[in-house]
């Protein structure tokens, strides 16, 4: 099932400012928190789906890359987050959007985690794929070899003695007001309520070892270069049972032989002879999905432009896909012998030899025109 456009999710334009998309995702999730709907699935995804959508929009990068490439460039399709959030992804990145609404039984909201406990998100990786232009023509699973940190086996936890488990630790403190309560992160464990109690020789201080992985990618037809995807979950492991980071995707487009991209549209140039320009020809065009034979009429001229409708690049977005723009040159021979001279001499005089536009005859930029148009 296709996703939701995330502005509409959160009920706010394009234009709309980092406070206004901040204030509407605070609504969404106030009206869909768990708290307030137990039991409720409904109510649930609707929360994961308003995270989700504000967890984009609220980063200026990944906000730029949605506007520009939509799902896709922000791991909406193709393998690239398709999972989407969960309650664990939502308690521990973002902080600061409740305030006390749920009188702190999530930690003051979504600070860390549930019950105040800190739940720590492994740091993303970043890698570049090389593409060919029929890898992006026609969409490509990739297995990546990726060098990453995961959780060694072996590994125990056990419940930090200073904060009982809570992640927390509150102190009492007599002022002439009274009595004052403050909490901070436990210093013991760091907030996570679970502290490292056995490990083997090989981990880190976390219980993390490097491993090499192979993850499969599926790369959506019509990626650009310099496109960044992310595949949620494949970075490296959060300690202490906590959650992955994400794997972000650069992609690098290698330059096609013969065929050049232009957006959604390839182009080609086709070299003819002058006779065959003359007398009309056929010829076979080496698109990307295979050789089309092509008619070349009687009489054409050089700089023509021959469409293949459809042979292009597909529109990321799912609009469609664009053409195979065939651009006709006349090749000029640059070394005669006597004989070809001589014939050539007889002719250039001809009346048909003579160049006689008329106002039929569309020069280059009159033809790109009404193409585009």
């Amino acid at each position: 099932m296709s996703k939701r456009d995330y502005y509409e999710v959160l009920g706010v334009s394009k234009n709309a400012s980092e406070a206004e998309i901040k204030k509407a995702y605070r609504q969404m999730a106030i009206k869909y928190h768990p708290d307030k709907n137990p039991d409720d699935k409904a109510a649930e995804e609707k929360f994961k789906e308003a995270a989700e959508a504000y967890e984009v929009l609220s980063n200026p990068e990944k906000k730029q890359r949605y506007d520009q490439f939509g799902h896709a460039g922000v791991g909406g399709n193709g393998g690239f987050g398709g999972g989407g959030m969960n309650m664990d992804d939502i308690f521990s990145q973002f902080g600061d959007i409740f305030g006390g609404h749920f009188g702190g039984s999530f930690g003051g909201g979504f600070g860390g985690s549930r019950g105040g406990k800190r739940v720590r998100k492994g740091t993303n990786l970043r890698i570049k794929v090389k593409l060919t232009l029929e890898d992006i023509v026609n969409g490509v699973q990739k297995k990546i070899k990726v060098n990453k940190l995961v959780n060694a086996e072996g590994v125990t936890l056990k419940t930090c003695t200073s904060c009982n488990g809570a992640g927390q630790v509150t102190r009492i403190a007599n002022t002439i007001l009274g009595q004052m309560q403050t909490s901070s992160p436990c210093p013991s464990c760091g907030g996570d309520g679970k502290m490292i109690d056995k490990k083997p020789a090989n981990a880190d201080h976390d219980g993390l070892i490097r491993k090499e992985e192979l993850i499969t990618i599926d790369i959506p037809a019509g990626v650009e270069d310099g496109m960044q995807l992310s595949v949620t979950g494949k970075g490296n492991a959060g300690p202490k049972d906590g959650i992955p980071g994400d794997l972000i995707v650069l992609v690098e487009e290698i330059p096609h032989e013969k065929i050049k991209r232009d957006g959604t549209n390839l182009l080609y140039d086709h070299y003819l002879s002058f006779c065959d320009a003359a007398l009309g020809t056929s010829a076979e065009i080496p698109t990307v999905t295979g050789k089309v034979k092509i008619t070349i009429e009687p009489g054409t001229q050089s700089g023509k432009v021959l469409r293949l409708k459809g042979k292009g690049v597909p529109n990321i977005h799912g609009y469609g896909t664009g053409d195979f723009l065939i651009y006709v040159n006349i090749w000029t021979p640059q070394k005669l012998s006597k004989e070809e001279k001589a014939i050539l001499e007889k002719l250039k005089d001809a009346e048909n030899f003579k160049p006689n536009p008329t106002s039929k005859d569309k020069g280059f930029f009159e033809r790109m025109k009404d193409y585009f148009n």
